[in-house]
């Protein structure tokens, strides 16, 4: 592939992985990583509400990795409450579980903007052999594309395994119970898979400017291989 090729692709990588780095600093910052709905079920079932009744019943929740607010519903208006994971929330939630969470999302965070610094460098300036070269560019791309599979990965888990939504909207509640009447990942969450496609896209790309795979044995060396063992 001409080198003016290669130029612009690289070019492509790095925007990518730049545009990448700034989702994946600003799905860090909100609260739109989970959004739903709670039951009161303990008012509920007081006055035995059913149909339409329902609804006066229903809050709405949602948080991301530092803080997030619900509205309380129980038969009487909504009652607004802000709260934080830390320290407010530490001891209901699995911590272990939601600090990794944080600490891959600055990985990718990281990596994203090594990467991308790296793909500019190939671009315009004269690539070493292994770090700044295409071994180099497959790595950072494979380390960010495995942590935002890491994060969707345990984070999900801490969401539907754990059941987050209920832990949070229980907190600090000793006559009401609150159940999940509905659940889903918000934007911060598809922009982490959105980033984890962009890096394997990434991976292609070199793959496309004439590089190949790290540790991929070409048909030549095997060709090589097979005449010497024939002779012995």
């Amino acid at each position: 592939m001409p080198a003016q090729q290669k130029k612009l692709i690289f070019c492509v990588a790095g925007v990518l992985s730049f545009a990448c780095a700034l989702g994946t600093a600003a799905a860090i910052g909100t609260q739109l990583w989970v959004r739903g709905t709670i039951l009161c079920t303990t008012g509920a079932l007081l006055v035995n509400a059913t149909g339409p009744e329902l609804h006066k019943f229903i809050g709405e929740i949602q948080y991301g990795l530092f803080s997030g607010q619900r509205v309380r519903q129980c038969g009487l208006g909504g009652r607004p409450f802000q709260f934080a994971f830390f320290p407010d929330l530490l001891k209901i939630i699995p911590a272990s579980i939601h600090v990794s969470v944080i600490l891959f999302c600055t990985v990718l965070m990281v990596f994203a903007l090594v990467g991308a610094g790296f793909f500019m460098f190939n671009a315009f300036g004269s690539p070493y052999e292994t770090l700044h070269g295409p071994v180099g560019l497959y790595l950072w791309s494979f380390i960010a594309c495995s942590c935002g599979c890491l994060i969707m990965i345990l984070f999900s888990s801490e969401v539907k395994i754990h059941h987050l939504s209920e832990k949070i909207a229980n907190f600090k509640e000793g006559t009401f119970t609150f159940k999940t009447h509905s659940e889903e990942f918000a934007n911060s969450f598809w922009t982490i898979l959105v980033c984890s496609l962009v890096h394997f896209l990434n991976a292609l790309l070199i793959r496309f400017a004439g590089f190949e795979f790290p540790f991929s044995k070409s048909k030549d060396s095997g060709t090589i291989t097979g005449a010497v063992d024939l002779m012995y």
